[in-house]
């Protein structure tokens, strides 16, 4: 059985290492021309299942470094006003795990060597007479398979020709995503699991992001062989505006001196948040969900994480979810592999069982937005 994945995501990268864990010939095709070569997000919160789910597709070896580069996220979540005065809490968190994204990708490429094809997207698709799917290429070149998983965010190329009428939503408004070194001044404002600051205009969320140990001297002494980004501590903060700044904000450095100016009044500490983000890693964001969609009628292509149920991220789920959708689909596969089910009934199993997790999910995430969006 040969599994092509389109796109190097986590949850696709996810899916790939437990298929090499299974025996199972797999190829990525990603559009970038690098690991390295475009911002990748911040961090992530990862529950107990999605933990697990990831765990159970990466090799035993890397599971000591995945503990080392990742940081806790537990105690209280708080509610502040601008000047920092508690105004309610939402309740303790407990046994999750802070990740930052970029740092995880690399974790999750490690091994994989030239399974995973930069610069090589897939445009789309055709089913062969013989019952297998041939993925066409961005480069004009093809690939051949017995399933094709669409692992291609919220943009899949795949999505939007298996499931053409599949809608995913833009949010009204704004959202601004930033990176500001953890510094000891500043590590007060996230005392737990994370902190909402409630203004007249805009909603501020802060998280902390604090590597166990700095990863790549993590990567050097407990997997020689797997190469970690130089990354430090710091906070992860999103703004959430009722309205764009502009049109088009154009470079993060004039952006941040606008939002700036929003925080007139507000306690020094967040103002010195802001003043003191990373230019290079901070951007603009824009908030989508997928609508949910009935089951498709299995054959040869599939779709796993954002591809399929993107959603906001007030409810801290989409990574948690497309690794549960990869570890799901692994399991599904390596029965296959095994000869104990046959292949379609296998990908409808998955799917069927995907689809009801995962637009929960987005439910999840539509009802808890409201929490920490500003009234238009």
């Amino acid at each position: 059985m040969k599994v092509l994945v389109a796109g190097a995501g986590i949850g696709g990268l996810c899916l790939a290492q437990g298929l090499v864990r299974a025996g199972i010939d797999v190829r990525v095709f990603e559009r970038e021309p690098g690991p390295d070569s475009r911002y990748q997000g911040f961090r992530i919160g990862l529950d107990e299942p999605g933990l697990a789910a990831l765990r159970e597709c990466l090799p035993h070896r890397l599971h000591g470094l995945l503990e080392a580069v990742t940081g806790p996220l537990a105690g209280e979540r708080r509610v502040v006003d601008q000047q920092l005065n508690e105004v309610r809490r939402l309740g303790a968190a407990s046994g999750g795990t802070a990740a930052d994204r970029h740092v995880l990708r690399q974790l999750l490429l490690a091994g994989l060597g030239d399974r995973v094809e930069f610069g090589r997207a897939v445009a789309g698709y055709q089913q062969r007479a013989d019952g297998r799917v041939e993925a066409r290429l961005t480069d004009g070149g093809s690939a051949v398979g017995d399933l094709l998983v669409g692992a291609d965010g919220v943009g899949s190329a795949v999505r939007r020709q298996l499931l053409p009428g599949a809608e995913v939503t833009a949010l009204p408004g704004n959202a601004l995503l930033g990176r500001t070194p953890l510094t000891e001044p500043l590590s007060g404002l996230v005392p737990g699991a994370g902190t909402l600051v409630r203004g007249a205009d805009l909603s501020l969320l802060i998280g902390r992001m604090e590597f166990r140990r700095p990863p790549r001297l993590a990567a050097a002494e407990l997997a020689p062989e797997v190469e970690l980004p130089d990354a430090h501590s710091y906070l992860r903060w999103v703004a959430m505006l009722p309205e764009p700044l502009s049109p088009e904000p154009g470079a993060w450095a004039e952006v941040r001196d606008r939002l700036l100016e929003l925080f007139d009044g507000w306690h020094p500490d967040l103002v010195e948040l802001v003043r003191r983000s990373d230019v290079g890693n901070s951007s603009p964001l824009t908030i989508r969900y997928a609508e949910p969609v009935p089951h498709w009628g299995t054959g040869p292509v599939t779709l796993l994480g954002d591809a399929i149920h993107a959603m906001p991220p007030s409810a801290g789920q989409g990574a948690n979810t497309a690794f549960r959708d990869a570890a799901l689909l692994c399991r599904s596969l390596t029965a296959v592999h095994r000869g104990e089910a046959e292949l379609a009934a296998a990908v409808e199993e998955y799917e069927l069982r995907m689809l009801e997790r995962g637009f929960a999910a987005v439910a999840e995430g539509l009802a808890r937005l409201a929490e920490f969006t500003p009234a238009r």
